[in-house]
């Protein structure tokens, strides 16, 4: 049986998410023998967004493929880059004509791995249906590979789980983003797909979903808006991993990742080639 190793990393918030992909990603590769890495970044660049900037020099940490969901339109730089670089997906399901791709084929040494982005409507912007959408662009990747992953961003557990179940056997994993709260709920199904309800934030965890606590605080307590800047305590990389038969396409393990990240410990082990533009 040959198999196909897929590492999802979760939501990257702000300069402490992503220093943390800059050190870990590489180490992780080979550590936990994965062939493909994918990322969602959509909330890279100062916990809003990311620029084209950004996305190119994430691509350099060792990430295949980059995710996103709402917050990919946060930047209006970013726009044209979507047009030009297919490996930074936005949610499939959004109307023509935004910019962008929503699903992206690729060939890693004999194989062949396809990644779809797709975005929820509970809570969320009333877009097009993304079980409508995911079963033309399932039935589309399937005739290239049966290797699929899906980051559905997405608020609501419920549609989280439903569109598992609606996707059952068809793809190799629906991976859920957004709420930046990991879950323990990873399994695979009997057909052969891996689920988690959320993956999680590859960011600062002492915070409240990768902001600082006060603006987030005073915009409960009086309900006016707050200016959000990304917190720096308690970086972690969230991930998973999931294995995958790749003649079936069936998964056949899912592994939930939490680590923790120290730049200063890196810098001790003179292990600090952290490179990034000056945004937080």
């Amino acid at each position: 049986m040959s198999s196909f190793s897929i590492l999802f990393i979760s939501d990257v918030c702000g300069r402490p998410g992503r220093q943390a992909c800059a050190h870990m990603i590489k180490e992780l590769r080979e550590e936990l023998a994965v062939d493909y890495v994918v990322a969602n970044v959509e909330n890279a660049a100062g916990g809003f967004g990311i620029t084209p900037e950004m996305s190119r020099k994430m691509f350099t940490y060792g990430i295949n493929v980059q995710t996103s969901g709402n917050h990919i339109w946060d930047r209006v730089q970013i726009l044209e880059y979507l047009n030009e670089t297919p490996r930074l997906l936005r949610p499939a399901n959004y109307p023509d004509p935004v910019s962008g791709y929503g699903r992206y084929v690729d060939t890693i040494g004999i194989h062949k791995v396809g990644v779809i982005n797709l975005q929820g409507r509970v809570f969320m912007a009333n877009i097009d249906c993304p079980f409508r959408t995911a079963d033309r662009i399932v039935r589309e990747v399937r005739k290239e590979t049966p290797i699929i992953l899906v980051d559905f961003h997405a608020e609501a557990t419920s549609e989280k789980q439903a569109l598992a179940a609606y996707l059952d056997g068809k793809v190799s994993a629906v991976v859920g983003t957004h709420t930046h709260v990991q879950t323990a709920d990873e399994k695979v199904s009997s057909l052969g797909t891996a689920y988690i309800t959320d993956v999680g934030m590859t960011g600062p965890h002492e915070s409240i979903i990768g902001m600082e606590k006060s603006p987030s605080l005073g915009r409960f307590l009086t309900g006016t808006p707050k200016r959000f800047s990304p917190a720096t305590g308690d970086v972690k990389l969230q991930a998973v991993v999931i294995r995958i038969d790749a003649g079936s396409g069936e998964a056949t393990h899912i592994e939930r990742i939490s680590r923790d990240f120290d730049l200063v410990d890196y810098q001790n082990r003179g292990n600090s080639n952290y490179n990034d533009i000056d945004v937080d």
